[in-house]
């Protein structure tokens, strides 16, 4: 979208949330001056509030435009899409709350960028609203935090080191540490009590979604294993991230004729692993007793998360084991906090890319490699994300 008929390059919103207020504080810092960026929330004395905590950071930031709209105000969202190239949105549930905003963008053509982890969202966009956005050139990228931009992009920056003419196959082993915020929790219930409903959503989905031409995709599976290569058990993780980075692979001809990716978390010793699914299961199924659920949602507020003391303690680290051919390549995405830190440099990254870089020609419903690839590797390098190579070697 030409930068000159719109009044913002950027709108933030849901800026006076946990995640939001973070991702705000970082584009303070790290936009360019010429960048035209907007708050937007549904409190306008929060907006206010926030907008005087920026200026402390940067005084030019004390004139920063307000734009007080309700997530389901169809009408000013809107009006908001229309005033901006991009929009950026930390309001979840997204299943609860996202909806409105979305269509509003793919109808105005604006790029949209969003923290979203529920599958279900990101399907039921792709059914009701990829068309609409590749008629208009909205790019509708999700997941630009932790869910997916490590895994999404990781695989991009090792099958980029790979040849492209024999089958490939990754494998991610996910290490963290960290805590999650209140608003984490309640998009994690909410979509515990409609897994039936994701799974209608996932079908419908493939059906509608066209294979790619003469390449094949998948995602493994797979039981808990001893991982030689990392030494570590191996636990499937049942998140949006492979389906993210199968979706790059469908669009990008790069990741060869015959790719497969499976997902892991990595962990050293098995009771602890156990303990977890253990725990998960537990977890999901009181999710669904309604007066336990609101028991437990009350436990955690939206709009909390976890000090600044704990989030500098925090880190995440991702190894990526690929074979092509003859090749294993080990490659490692390191960072800080997973959660809040480093998801609110992420999404504003992806912001300012789709705002200011050279990108591919992409349109409707997107990933984070097909859209932003590596113009935004670039950027997380140059903000202290690490990607890297371990080893490259024959295989065994």
């Amino acid at each position: 979208m030409p930068s000159d008929t719109r009044v913002h390059d950027i709108v933030l919103f849901g800026a006076t949330g946990f995640t939001g207020e973070l991702t705000a504080a970082y584009l303070a810092r790290a936009a360019p001056p010429t960048t035209r960026w907007a708050l937007a929330g549904r409190d306008a004395e929060k907006l206010r509030a926030l907008r005087d905590r920026l200026a402390v950071i940067d005084p030019r930031h004390a004139d920063l435009p307000l734009l007080c709209v309700r997530a389901d105000d169809t009408a000013a969202l809107a009006e908001l899409a229309a005033s901006t190239r991009v929009v950026a949105t930390t309001v979840g549930p997204y299943l609860r709350h996202g909806g409105p905003l979305v269509a509003a963008c793919a109808a105005a053509g604006t790029d949209y960028v969003d923290l979203c982890g529920e599958a279900e969202f990101v399907d039921r966009v792709y059914l009701d609203h990829h068309a609409t956005a590749v008629a208009t050139g909205a790019r509708l990228v999700h997941a630009c935090g932790f869910d997916s931009i490590p895994h999404d992009l990781g695989v991009l920056y090792t099958v980029g080191l790979l040849p492209r003419d024999v089958p490939i196959r990754v494998d991610g082993f996910v290490r963290a540490s960290g805590t999650f915020s209140g608003g984490t929790f309640h998009s994690a219930m909410n979509a515990f009590t409609r897994l039936r409903e994701a799974d209608r959503a996932h079908r419908a989905r493939r059906a509608a979604e066209p294979a790619p031409l003469g390449r094949r995709v998948r995602i493994g599976t797979g039981p808990p294993r001893l991982d030689r290569t990392t030494g570590m058990w191996a636990i499937p993780l049942p998140t949006i991230d492979p389906h993210v980075v199968v979706r790059s692979a469908a669009a990008l001809p790069d990741y060869g004729p015959d790719f497969g990716y499976r997902h892991y978390a990595a962990v050293k010793h098995l009771p602890v692993a156990l303990a977890g699914a253990v725990g998960l299961g537990a977890l999901v199924g009181l999710a669904r007793i309604g007066p336990v659920r609101e028991r437990l949602l009350a436990q955690r507020a939206a709009g909390t998360g976890p000090s600044a003391a704990a989030r500098d303690k925090s880190w995440f680290r991702v190894l990526f084991v690929a074979d092509a051919g003859d090749r294993r390549l080990i490659t490692e995405v390191a960072g800080g906090d997973p959660g809040y830190t480093e998801t609110a440099k992420m999404l504003a990254e992806s912001a300012l890319s789709l705002a200011h870089d050279r990108l591919p020609e992409t349109a409707g419903q997107t990933t984070s490699a097909a859209a932003l690839g590596d113009a935004l590797i670039t950027r997380l390098r140059s903000a202290g994300i690490s990607f890297r190579v371990l080893r490259d070697e024959k295989r065994p």
